[in-house]
């Protein structure tokens, strides 16, 4: 029964990294989706990242980059309904764009929501079920709803294994 998993997880890894990539701008090597996911034409993707059921939602641009990891259910906003000046209440149909972008070696626990506009820093960990609102920087780990830095990583650690390459 193991192989039979086994040989039905290759095939829908496959499927759904075919799947996913038909679609992006621009792509790194070494990506696997191993999950329902779905990219724009406006995302770029680097090198060596892993996406386990993941949604890039909007009409603005959204830049992983590389060595990025994540958990399922995971969301990228890069626009939102117009409220303030649209000519409806409580929206209309025009939108506001705003890009996101995401750092090389960043990873996502499970159904993390990131909105529009959001820089998130090189090394972030970002904890499950969290949204971001705001910027995360480089090497921090943060969580909640809004998410708030709560710690930082090694950075004498973590550089020594850039450094090195050690990459997952």
């Amino acid at each position: 029964m193991g192989i039979i998993r086994g040989l039905l997880n290759k095939i829908k890894t496959k499927f759904w990294t075919h799947y996913a990539l038909r679609k992006v701008k621009q792509k790194g090597v070494n990506i696997k989706v191993n999950g329902p996911t779905y990219f724009t034409n406006k995302t770029v993707l680097g090198n060596n990242t892993h996406f386990n059921g993941f949604k890039v939602i909007g009409s603005g641009l959204c830049r992983i980059g590389d060595n990025f990891h994540s958990g399922s259910g995971c969301i990228v906003m890069t626009h939102y309904h117009n409220y303030e000046s649209g000519s409806k209440i409580p929206y209309d149909n025009s939108y506001i764009v705003k890009d996101v972008e995401i750092g090389d070696n960043v990873w996502f626990g499970l159904n993390v929501i990131v909105l529009p506009g959001v820089k998130i820093g090189e090394g972030c960990v970002v904890q499950a079920g969290s949204v971001v609102v705001s910027d995360l920087p480089p090497l921090s780990i943060a969580g909640g709803h809004p998410a708030k830095v709560f710690k930082y990583r090694n950075e004498e650690r973590y550089f020594d294994l850039k450094n090195e390459k050690k990459f997952f």
